[in-house]
């Protein structure tokens, strides 16, 4: 048991990151890209190499995984009063991934777990060699004390070293830690809870009445400390917010909270959201038009109104908004997506080629999309290249995991594809690839 302990409080990213279901959206993860950009570079990472998750959970819980990977529930972000709280949790996990922490734990775990092991066998000894079974689980109660105390004292000393990362990044970004403080404050009057009625993130990051006397101090000492959050940052927050809340909310409750007398643009947002998930149409597409209308440049706009036509079958009509938004957006691969998607879905051979380049923009900025290689690969079978089909097929098993299938198919590809070109080359090292990756899966 004190092994599955250890184990649970060393690897929570692993544990937590099985069953997860994840949120993707186009303008909530550009909003989270503003606050966390800064951030990463102050830290000296490479912002292109971190991928942020947004974690479809009511838990107030953020972690890092995978060295480079960032989760963010949704829970944290509909909690926050202000910016700078998601923000400033964002800092803290980004001092777990430039002090290598994850990279680290794995060893410590390891080498407390030999710790126990070596506890348990001298135990054993001593109570076969004395014959007093009582000594010989006192040695082993003993080293296994003296172990997990050096356990936590490693996972608090990491906890301090992101703490004061943070606080320096925030710091170099010309932020207040106000929002940290006012985060961690919340929830210090948790940590009584037992524990499966606490926040996940109280079990990875236990908060201190130390930690939040440091916190407190380092926004008396900022003196960025009583500096207002930007009102650009307050505004995305109160939209990402309204966003989340139409689609997670049932209707009686965004009503609640964004009552009809609410005009502002985030109160609206959820309520054109909310009547499209309670099959209102009419009333959301109402809502969203006066947004259009105030807003006519905004992309995030026109894709609701795509999505909400889409969804109720109009697939003509959600053709244009979905167009729009990607004049508007060109870079964006969800956007891109939705598009050709709809441009097959329609299943007119003009659009095909549309469909076709837009999915090209999509994988090579998300080559792990395999929705977009599965779409990818009905745009070229459409269009009678079925090397490519083959080579897209190839990917998309690649992208599931699938590497048997993907060497299968990848091979197929190259005896189709004309021998050198880049197309082949690329199916050669989708071969090589995945061959290695199901052989090392095998052992």
């Amino acid at each position: 048991m004190l092994l599955l302990a250890l184990g649970a409080v060393l690897a929570p990213q692993r544990a937590q990151a099985q069953g997860l279901s994840f949120i993707r959206d186009a303008e909530i993860e550009r909003t989270l890209r503003i606050y966390a950009n800064p951030l990463f570079q102050a830290a000296g990472l490479n912002p292109r190499g971190i991928r942020i998750f947004l974690v479809n959970s009511k838990t107030l819980n953020a972690f890092v995984a995978g060295g480079q990977n960032l989760f963010l529930f949704t829970g944290l972000i509909m909690e926050a009063d202000d910016p700078l709280e998601t923000i400033g949790v964002i800092a803290h996990e980004a001092g777990h991934m430039a002090g290598g922490h994850l990279s680290s734990r794995p060893q410590r775990m390891e080498e407390t777990q030999t710790g126990i092991l070596i506890s348990y066998l001298l135990g054993l000894g001593t109570a076969l060699a004395s014959g007093q079974p009582g000594l010989g689980a006192a040695v082993i109660a003993g080293g296994q004390d003296l172990a997990l105390k050096g356990l936590l004292r490693y996972t608090r000393s990491q906890e301090s070293s992101a703490d004061q990362a943070a606080i320096t990044y925030l710091d170099a970004t010309a932020q207040s830690p106000r929002g940290l403080m006012d985060f961690m404050q919340k929830l210090s009057g948790q940590e009584a809870l037992l524990l499966e009625s606490q926040d996940p993130y109280l079990r990875t990051h236990p908060v201190t009445r130390e930690r939040i006397a440091s916190f407190r101090r380092a926004y008396e000492d900022s003196p960025y400390r009583d500096k207002p959050t930007p009102e650009k940052l307050i505004d995305l927050h109160q939209r990402m917010v309204a966003k989340l809340t139409g689609y997670l909310d049932p209707l009686r409750l965004v009503l609640i909270h964004y009552p009809d007398s609410d005009t502002s643009i985030p109160a609206r947002y959820a309520r054109s959201i909310a009547y499209y998930r309670a099959e209102d149409l009419t009333k959301a597409l109402k809502v969203a038009d006066t947004l259009v209308e105030e807003e006519p440049d905004n992309p995030f706009f026109h894709e609701l109104r795509g999505q909400m036509l889409f969804e109720f079958g109009r697939l003509d009509e959600a053709l244009k908004p979905y167009e729009t938004a990607a004049a508007l957006l060109p870079d964006e691969p969800t956007i891109l997506l939705s598009l050709a998607r709809v441009q097959l879905e329609i299943d007119d051979a003009q659009l095909n080629q549309g469909a076709l380049d837009n999915l090209l923009l999509v994988v090579n900025e998300e080559p792990d999309n395999g929705f977009a290689w599965r779409l990818l690969a009905t745009a070229y079978s459409r269009e009678g290249d079925q090397p490519m089909t083959m080579s897209a097929l190839a990917e998309l098993a690649y992208a599931q995991g699938n590497y048997r299938e993907a060497v299968a198919r990848a091979k197929r590809a190259q005896e189709m594809l004309p021998s050198g070109t880049a197309a082949w080359l690329r199916a050669q090292d989708l071969e090589i690839e995945a061959d290695r990756l199901f052989r090392k899966s095998q052992k």
